[in-house]
């Protein structure tokens, strides 16, 4: 079994995509960590607010299985072709780790390099996995957030009721 994490994000509609992207990863993966989730202004583009989390768990599905099946989750919650990066979203599930792989591939790129570059990212991170290391920089996440310039971010955990 290998111990994936997952990055997930929505700026329409956030609670119910969030709460229905979860639910989905909960009945086909099972057991779930989830992080505090985090309210963020949007990153290059202007647009609402984003929740942010990331969850983990393991499974015995290849990468490219776990990304087939994220991508299937957020086409189900009204993900269209033209909801891409810099742009608004119902629902973002990006594969962010996959143990210590490395992919160089564009196409399934792991480790993302999205957890050092956005504090929506690297934050929830570090607090599920914070004793963990980057699979290239071998520094553990703690280690990444604390290191982080948090001068320009604006972001804050949120209490989200997932009822």
């Amino acid at each position: 079994m290998s111990t994936v994490f997952v990055s997930i994000g929505s700026n329409i509609e956030r609670e119910k995509h969030i709460r229905t992207g979860v639910n989905a990863l909960r009945k086909k993966f099972k057991s779930l960590t989830i992080s505090s989730v985090y309210e963020a202004a949007a990153v290059g583009f202007a647009g609402k607010p984003f929740l942010n989390l990331m969850v983990s768990f393991n499974t015995d599905k290849t990468p490219a299985e776990v990304d087939k099946i994220l991508d299937t989750i957020e086409k189900q919650n009204g993900r269209t072709p033209e909801q891409k990066k810099f742009n608004p979203r119902t629902l973002d599930l990006d594969l962010i780790l996959y143990d210590s792989f490395i992919s160089e591939d564009p196409k399934l790129e792991i480790p993302r390099a999205e957890i050092t570059r956005y504090a929506f990212v690297l934050e929830p991170l570090a607090e599920i996995a914070g004793e963990l290391r980057h699979p290239i920089l071998n520094k553990t996440y703690d280690t990444l957030w604390q290191q982080f310039d948090k001068r320009t971010i604006i972001q804050k955990r949120i209490h989200f009721n997932w009822d």
